[in-house]
């Protein structure tokens, strides 16, 4: 029944992308220029028909020509290896080197749904999705289509002293969805502005200075987030951060309360599934968490960067706990329709009272480019394709299906221990295996560094199996998985077929390890301070 739904909706997904793409077309080849243009022919350039059926070129009338073609641009990068020169040469040569090292410096040329294809033709199945950013899937025809109306209908964007429609719009969709008594909602460009902005209404709203995070958590990597980063290698280099923060276990109340109980702090600050590893806490925690919070009147913020928006096989993380009502809750990554960035942070009224407290403050947080126009569209358009597509039962399903194929898989192969899931949020962890072959090579690749055995999984399902997967975190023996949500039963299929072939692979002889240690290792990888 699952593989006849998912086979449906991901034909109508095909139907639907081909009918957007006639609407692009019939937009590019229309020669009649808009009004605003035509009437004011001096002061902007004049567009004409589309370039390959798809760019437009502009030129302007008596100040000498000024084109501009994309295509070209983007086929320019593409060639021999361009855009690899290019982005080492300008922009991160560190990150370039790591890309060829572990097989992932690949030209893509196209993306739609959970799928790529690069410049030779090869399509590929992303198990990352962007971090966990393109729910939707990528290029999905209905948040394209409201992009696209929103430039057609040369909407102002931006206007600052204004109430753009549009993000009305979203805050009461948004709303509705997450209800709590979350009534009042601030837009975002990102995940981690989403959290320097509730760690500002925190600190307001309760006139104190601490802040509680966990270890392992991650929330960010803008300075105030930094600070409430559970994973000491991303802090490095850059403390001290903000004094007052601290860390507990996750879902330790004990520790927790021992940390509220000194009356100094203005938020704890969680993730309901930690991303760094997919832990997930025991039932009636996050409840009991907010329990303490209200004892010790430190406000609750929730952390749904990663796991809202359909993530977790629900729209919140939080909602597969009862009752648990966030005084802030943040979100971003899927609401961004894989298109625009975007983010939102609710909060209680009386929360927004105290920060936005009278009229000359009515602005005391802002920021240049929120609520976008473009961005509002693109977050209307993601809600609706989860609501329209039921991606958040998908998630659950799809998921399901993934972690039940993993663990048949343990008894053939010993290296695989927990598998951690909830919706289409999944981690894999490996354990040092009996065997005596595989425990040498497991000995070997920790004595290079801890993170490179998930690399061994990692490089072989991209270059044998065209699988895109990430290690969990720095330190973590963990493999996670967070594709598009719109996957279905053959890309579930895809990727355990891989996964079993490359585990064979990993189990039955230990030159993919030695390989691994002499092409990485420890300096080639990671590096050291004075490379």
């Amino acid at each position: 029944m699952i593989a006849e739904e998912t086979s449906q909706d991901n034909s109508g997904h095909n139907a639907r992308s081909a009918q957007s793409q006639k609407s692009v077309l019939k937009l590019t080849h229309c020669k009649v220029r808009p009004a605003s243009l035509a009437n004011n022919g001096a002061l902007y350039p004049q567009v004409r028909g589309g370039v390959d059926g798809a760019i437009c070129r502009i030129t302007s009338q008596g100040r000498g020509a000024v084109t501009f073609d994309l295509r070209r641009t983007v086929d320019e990068c593409n060639a021999a290896g361009a855009a690899d020169r290019s982005f080492g040469e300008h922009i991160n040569p560190r990150f370039a080197k790591v890309l060829g090292l572990i097989g992932f410096d690949r030209h893509y040329v196209r993306a739609l749904g959970p799928h790529l294809w690069d410049s030779a033709g090869n399509k590929f199945l992303d198990m990352i999705g962007g971090y966990g950013v393109c729910n939707v899937g990528r290029n999905h025809p209905v948040v394209r289509r409201a992009i696209e109306d929103a430039l057609a209908l040369e909407l102002p964007n931006w206007v600052a002293f204004e109430a753009p429609p549009l993000a009305g719009a979203l805050a009461g969709e948004l709303k509705r969805r997450v209800g709590r008594g979350l009534d009042r909602v601030f837009f975002t460009n990102s995940g981690t502005e989403g959290i320097e902005a509730a760690i500002k209404f925190a600190k307001c709203a309760t006139g104190r200075a601490g802040l509680v995070s966990c270890h392992r958590g991650f929330h960010g990597l803008t300075t105030g987030a930094l600070a409430l980063n559970g994973c000491p290698s991303f802090r490095s280099g850059f403390e001290p951060l903000i004094a007052g923060t601290r860390q507990v276990p996750f879902a330790d109340l004990a520790e927790l309360e021992c940390q509220l109980r000194s009356g100094d702090v203005a938020a704890f600050v969680v993730e309901p599934i930690q991303g760094k590893g997919v832990h997930i806490p025991p039932a009636g925690w996050l409840k009991a968490a907010e329990r303490l919070c209200r004892k010790f009147g430190t406000l609750l913020i929730v952390d749904e960067v990663q796991t809202g928006v359909g993530r977790t096989g629900a729209f919140l993380g939080i909602d597969h706990e009862a009752d648990v009502e966030p005084d802030i809750l943040v979100l971003s990554k899927g609401l961004s329709g894989g298109m625009i960035p975007v983010g939102a942070v609710m909060t209680r009224v009386g929360v927004w009272d105290r920060v936005f407290s009278s009229l000359d403050r009515s602005i005391i947080h802002s920021s240049t480019f929120q609520m976008g126009t473009l961005a509002m569209a693109a977050g209307l358009a993601a809600l609706s394709v989860i609501d329209d597509e039921k991606l958040s039962a998908r998630a659950a399903a799809m998921g399901d299906l993934l972690r039940i194929g993993i663990e048949d898989m343990r008894p053939r192969y010993p290296s695989i221990g927990a598998v951690r899931q909830r919706g289409l949020m999944l981690a894999i962890e490996f354990i040092r295996p009996t065997g005596l072959l595989e425990r040498a090579a497991w000995d070997l690749i920790h004595a290079a560094d801890k993170n490179l055995f998930t690399q061994a999984t990692v490089i072989p399902l991209m270059s044998d199996h065209r699988i895109l997967t990430q290690v969990a975190g720095h330190d973590m023996d963990v493999l996670k998985l967070t594709p598009p949500l719109c996957i279905d039963v053959g890309d579930v299929r895809w990727f355990l077929d891989g996964f079993a072939a490359t585990m064979n692979k990993l189990h039955q002889t230990a030159g993919p390890v030695r390989q691994l240690v002499a092409g990485l290792g420890r300096n080639a990888l990671f590096g050291s301070k004075a490379q």
